[in-house]
C-alpha cells in the first residue's frame, strides 16, 4: 500500500508496546510506472516471527529504507508501524559499508578478510547508532520491550537506555562473536562491550560466542560475573546466552511440496541433462563462504577421475552481496575465474562440471533447487549460523538428499547428521563429498530424518518466542526464581 498522509500521523503519534530495531525496514519499495510508491514484504524469518506479536501489541519497527538522503516520515504496513531512519551517502559509506562491513564483520568472522580500522568510520558509526535510538526512544511507549538486531547497533542498548530507563532491552548478535584474541584488536572494544551491557539480555547464536562476551566484559571492562550474568555496578544484571536462530519450516516443506516446485525441480535435472548426482551451493557472494575451496574441491575430484563430469554437476548460486566494498568485487573476479579455469579444465562441449549463477532468486525457485540437489554443499569458513543448510533439510520431505557442513557453521551444533567438514581442509571436503555421493539412500534417510526433527521443533516461532519470553521475565541470579516483569507486552508468544 501506498502510506498515505493519516497514516503517516498515526504512526507518528502512536506509542508501541513492542519495538524492533534493525539495519533495514522490513520493507521494499516498489514504484510503479505512473511514480506511485508501494511497499512490499521483505522476504526473511525474522519479520515473520516477529510479526504476530508486533500486530498484538502496536509493534513499532525502526530501520534504514535503502535510500540515501532521503528522509520519510513514519507509516503504517500491513498492522506494523514503520519508522524510518535516514542515513547520507557518506554515513552509508562509512557507517555500513566502512565500520559495519569493513571492520566488524571481517574481525567477527575469525578474521578471513582483513578488517580496516579508521576513525572517521567510527565516528559515523557512533553517530548513526545514537540516531537509531533516539528513534526509538520516541517510538516506544511506557515499560515497553525493545529488541535491538545485529552488529550495525551494538551502541544502540546503552545509548537508548540512558534516554529511557523504562525500557525492558534485548539485543541479538545474528553473526559470530569472537574470541578474546581477535576482539582485542579492536581500538573500540570497551565502547562495544559497554554498548551491549545497556542490553537486559544480550543473545548469540552458540554458547561459546556468550562466554567469549562475558569474558571479555570481565577482562576489559572490570565487571564481576558468573556464569551468564554480569553485575553493573548500577546494581543491574545483564544475562548473555545463547538462542540459535531457525526458519520457518512448515512455510519451507509446503513450498516444497506445491506441484509446480517438483515440477521446476524435474526440468532442473533436464537442463543439465540428468546427471547422476547433482551438488548445490548457494551463497551471498562473501569471502567467508568458502566458495573457492568447495569449488576447487569438486574440480579436482572430476580432473583426478574419482566423478566424471557426465555423472556429476555443481550448481552454485552466489547472490550478488556489498558490490560497493573493494574485497566483494575481487572476490567475484576471483570465483568469475576459478569457475572458467575449473570448466576449461576438465569440462566438455555440452557438459560444463560447474554451473554458475551470480543472480538472486525468489524462494520459490530456491525450494525448486534444493529438491533438485542430491547433495547439498554449505562450507562456511566461518559463518553464525547458515539458514540455508536449514532450508534444505526442510525441503526434504522426502528424507532424501544429503548436507555437506562446515563444522565452523552455528547450524553445525544442531544438524549433527551431516556429512561435517573442515573447509580448509580440501582433501577432507574431497572425501566427505564423495561419501555423500555414494552413500546408501537408506543412509542418507536415517541422517535426513533426525536432521528435519531437529529443524521442524526449533523453528523461527520457537526461536523468538524463548528469546521474548526470556526477555520479558526477571531472573534473580542469587535466589534462580522466576519473577513477571512490568511490561505490556502480552506473553502469547
Amino acid at each position: 500500500m501506498s502510506p498515505s498522509t493519516p497514516v503517516r500521523r498515526r504512526a507518528a503519534s502512536r506509542k508501541a508496546s513492542f519495538v524492533v530495531i534493525a539495519n533495514r525496514l522490513p520493507v521494499d519499495r516498489d514504484i510503479g510506472p505512473d511514480g506511485t510508491v508501494q511497499w512490499r514484504k521483505s522476504p526473511g524469518g525474522l519479520v515473520t516471527a516477529l510479526e504476530p506479536v508486533m500486530r498484538r501489541n502496536g509493534g513499532a519497527w525502526i530501520g534504514w529504507h535503502g535510500a540515501a538522503d532521503e528522509k520519510i516520515a513514519p507509516f503504517h504496513h500491513d498492522g506494523i508501524d514503520l519508522v524510518p531512519v535516514h542515513l547520507t551517502a557518506a554515513e552509508i559509506k562509512n557507517y555500513y559499508e566502512g565500520f559495519s562491513n569493513a571492520t566488524l564483520w571481517p574481525l567477527y568472522h575469525d578474521v578471513v578478510a582483513h578488517p580496516e580500522f579508521h576513525r572517521e568510520w567510527w565516528d559515523a558509526y557512533v553517530a548513526v547508532n545514537k540516531r537509531f535510538a533516539e528513534r526509538a526512544a520516541k517510538a516506544a511507549g511506557r515499560d515497553a520491550v525493545v529488541w535491538v538486531q545485529d552488529y550495525q547497533l551494538q551502541l544502540v542498548p546503552k545509548m537508548l537506555r540512558e534516554l529511557r530507563p523504562d525500557l525492558r532491552i534485548g539485543f541479538f548478535l545474528h553473526i559470530p562473536f569472537p574470541p578474546t584474541e581477535l576482539f582485542g584488536q579492536l581500538p573500540w572494544r570497551r565502547q562495544i562491550l559497554e554498548g551491549l551491557l545497556g542490553a537486559d539480555l544480550v543473545g548469540f547464536q552458540l554458547p561459546g560466542a556468550a562466554q567469549n562476551f562475558v569474558r571479555l566484559v570481565r577482562q576489559r571492562v572490570g565487571y564481576k560475573t558468573h556464569r551468564d550474568t554480569v553485575y553493573l555496578p548500577d546494581g543491574r544484571s545483564v544475562l548473555a546466552k545463547a538462542y540459535p536462530i531457525s526458519i520457518d519450516a512448515a512455510d519451507f516443506e509446503a513450498l516444497a511440496r506445491r506441484p509446480e516446485t517438483t515440477a521446476r525441480a524435474e526440468e532442473i535435472r533436464r537442463s543439465l541433462g540428468n546427471p547422476q548426482h547433482v551438488l548445490l551451493g548457494i551463497d551471498r557472494l562473501d569471502y567467508t563462504k568458502g566458495l573457492r575451496q568447495r569449488l576447487r574441491a569438486f574440480g579436482e575430484l572430476i580432473a583426478e577421475g574419482k566423478i566424471d563430469v557426465d555423472d556429476a554437476v555443481f550448481i552454485q548460486v552466489a547472490t550478488p552481496s556489498r558490490e560497493r566494498v573493494d574485497q566483494y568485487r575481487i572476490l567475484r573476479d576471483d570465483i568469475d575465474r576459478l569457475v572458467g579455469r575449473i570448466n576449461g579444465d576438465v569440462g566438455r562441449i555440452g557438459q560444463q562440471p560447474i554451473t554458475y549463477l551470480h543472480a538472486s532468486y525468489p524462494r520459490s525457485e530456491m525450494a525448486a533447487l534444493y529438491r533438485a540437489a542430491d547433495v547439498m554443499v554449505v562450507t562456511p569458513l566461518r559463518d553464525g549460523m547458515n539458514l540455508v543448510a536449514k532450508e534444505y533439510v526442510a525441503c526434504r520431505y522426502d528424507n532424501l538428499g544429503a548436507l555437506v557442513l562446515s563444522e565452523f557453521a552455528g547450524a553445525s551444533a544442531e544438524l549433527k547428521q551431516a556429512y561435517q567438514v573442515n573447509p580448509y581442509d580440501i582433501n577432507g571436503t574431497k572425501a566427505a563429498l564423495l561419501q555423500a555421493m555414494s552413500a546408501s539412500d537408506q543412509e542418507n534417510s536415517r541422517r535426513m530424518k533426525a536432521m528435519r526433527k531437529q529443524v521442524n521443533e526449533n523453528d523461527i516461532d520457537h526461536w523468538a518466542s524463548n528469546f521474548l519470553d526470556e526477555l520479558i521475565t526477571d531472573r534473580d541470579p542469587h535466589e534462580m526464581r522466576l519473577r513477571p516483569v512490568k511490561t505490556p507486552l502480552a506473553r502469547d508468544f
